[in-house]
């Protein structure tokens, strides 16, 4: 079997948020959410796109969007991209998906919890190791939690998650598993296909089973993600390579008074012709 990369974003779509998903979701936000224990035992997964009732409020177009039974509302995010405003948009997810359920006339009393899920392949939190990490509304000196904590932001860094095959013992590890290892595999590890809605996930996520429509937007966003990381790692390459040489030109300009140009180029590394320009423009 050949398995799609779940981290795009019809894949993820496909797998977790189609109507065929129900018992899938379920299983991933009790591995993610809750320790891997039952505490979600139905939901609703409902039109992520959410349209402003607001005149002059931005749409936004949402990966999944659930509600739960008990009335939160989740909502879940993939992303391949570290792009400008990442860490706003999620705020501003988040702060939407709290306000919109609110109607016209409606008391504040009204308003569900919201829990908003991001699952990143690109590392957010440098100084922190963990790959899970949870946010809430705290106080900024005693560190105490605003009384209503109806917004939770919660990351999973999947570049954090180093764990093999053999070591993964939690629901929570396995969803992690499938989402970076998928592509990787020919055929569902024992220790996943134990669990039944991880074998609905594999089934989805089969590439015997796409139409040829759903194959071609598959590749398209493939190619897209790695052309952008290519373009990345070349901004990034060329951005290194301008800083080295500015490095080399500054200090060459302090040993021009000092040094002959051969001796320059020996200790900067920048060409004799390049030095010799730095020389004429003193000079001038």
């Amino acid at each position: 079997m050949i398995f799609i990369n779940p981290r795009t974003d019809f894949a993820f779509k496909k797998i977790f948020g189609s109507e065929q998903s129900h018992d899938i979701l379920i299983s991933f936000l009790n591995g993610i959410l809750y320790a891997s224990e039952p505490t979600i035992q139905d939901l609703t997964i409902i039109n992520p796109y959410q349209a402003p009732i607001i005149k002059g409020l931005k749409s936004t177009y949402l990966d999944i969007k659930a509600e739960l039974k008990t009335g939160e509302m989740v909502v879940i995010e993939m992303q391949v991209l570290n792009v400008a405003g990442f860490e706003k948009r999620i705020l501003y997810n988040a702060a939407k998906a709290y306000s919109v359920e609110l109607a016209e006339g409606q008391s504040y009393g009204n308003l569900n919890p919201v829990i908003a899920l991001t699952i990143t392949d690109f590392v957010m939190f440098d100084d922190m190791e963990q790959y899970l990490s949870r946010f809430m509304l705290q106080e900024k000196d005693c560190l105490i939690n605003y009384p209503i904590q109806d917004l939770e932001l919660v990351f999973v860094e999947l570049p954090k998650f180093k764990r093999s095959l053999s070591e993964l013992e939690s629901l929570s590890d396995r969803w992690i598993y499938f989402l970076q290892h998928a592509p990787d595999l020919e055929t569902i590890p024992e220790k996943m296909a134990e669990i039944p809605e991880m074998n609905q996930a594999f089934a989805i996520a089969n590439k015997a089973t796409l139409t040829r429509e759903e194959l071609d937007e598959q590749h398209r966003q493939s190619f897209f993600i790695h052309d952008q990381r290519g373009v990345a790692a070349k901004a990034l390459e060329q951005g290194i390579k301008q800083g080295i040489r500015e490095n080399q030109v500054q200090t060459a300009l302090r040993l021009l008074p000092i040094l002959d140009n051969a001796t320059i180029e020996q200790t900067t590394g920048l060409p004799i012709v390049d030095i010799q320009k730095l020389r004429n423009q003193s000079i001038d």
